[in-house]
């Protein structure tokens, strides 16, 4: 039996009807839309592609949003710093992104921090990290927030469920597991040194897979019945592919998300979901 599809697509348009109304509400209500400032440092094909993608996202739902591409050469450290100093002192500023990769000589985790934590719309600060940690409100990762929200849309009751998390990183791994506890899940986050991984996996409920490697986590490993939420891309052959083996998972899950199609375009929702986040808390709605 073929396990249920989770359309990240159908999902994300969802969000937006629903996000692109409360934003109507907002400007009715205090005269403003959110406004997003994005940073890109350099021509990366990726980086300006991603940009663009989030300025159709965002002029879609109602939010405003402005560039800044820096000449990779010619722009320091400090030049990104002094622009994100201004940016945190503007009200008509709502959210700060910086856009990843940043050239060798810039540290992230430096500008990142800098950015005043409610304009931090990528939750990537340690203020936001920490929040996300202790249980309290904040601006929290968009990929493991869409992680959430699809496995939410399955409609299956995630309190006390075993969930089984492949990848420790900071980006989704970590956030992504807490963000399970939030929702009263009992977790476990395994990784490369986890020892006997494939029996580990098959005591899940539900198993998010971000781990980086195309097609590694088999349906063999998967539960019958279990949820899997697929995070990872990779490029295999000129084709986008997940973290599991989708053809044998489909098999062995109750409900599924595909690569590409699943977490990559709520993912995007989410960051501008963050944006109003934003807004509401620097016009205190």
């Amino acid at each position: 039996m073929s396990a249920q599809i989770l359309d990240g697509k159908l999902l994300a348009a969802q969000l937006k009807t629903a996000l692109t109304q409360e934003i109507k509400r907002l400007r009715e209500s205090v005269q403003e839309a959110p406004r997003i400032f994005s940073i890109v440092v350099g021509n990366d094909p990726a980086s300006l592609s991603y940009a663009a993608s989030q300025q159709k996202t965002a002029q879609g739902v109602g939010i405003q949003y402005e560039l800044r591409n820096f000449n990779a050469e010619s722009t320091t450290q400090d030049d990104v710093l002094n622009l994100i100093g201004e940016l945190n002192s503007y009200d008509h500023v709502h959210g700060i992104i910086v856009n990843k990769p940043l050239p060798a000589q810039m540290n992230f985790k430096a500008i990142i921090n800098a950015i005043t934590p409610y304009k931090d719309i990528e939750g990537m600060n340690l203020m936001n990290f920490g929040r996300l940690l202790m249980g309290e409100e904040g601006i929290f990762p968009c990929t493991p927030s869409a992680a959430l929200e699809l496995l939410k849309s399955s409609g299956v009751p995630l309190k006390g469920k075993h969930a089984i998390v492949i990848g420790r990183s900071e980006i989704v791994g970590k956030p992504v597991a807490l963000l399970l506890l939030r929702e009263d899940m009992t977790v476990t986050v395994c990784h490369s040194k986890t020892i006997d991984l494939p029996f580990v996996v098959h005591d899940a409920d539900v198993v998010i897979a971000a781990l980086g490697r195309p097609g590694f986590v088999k349906g063999e490993w998967i539960r019958q019945g279990a949820i899997v939420v697929d995070v990872g891309i990779n490029q295999v052959e000129g084709k986008l592919v997940g973290d599991v083996d989708f053809a044998s998972a489909v098999q062995k899950a109750s409900h599924i998300t595909p690569v590409p199609g699943g977490v990559g375009p709520v993912t995007a929702v989410m960051l501008m979901n963050n944006a109003v986040k934003a807004f509401k808390i620097l016009n205190r709605i």
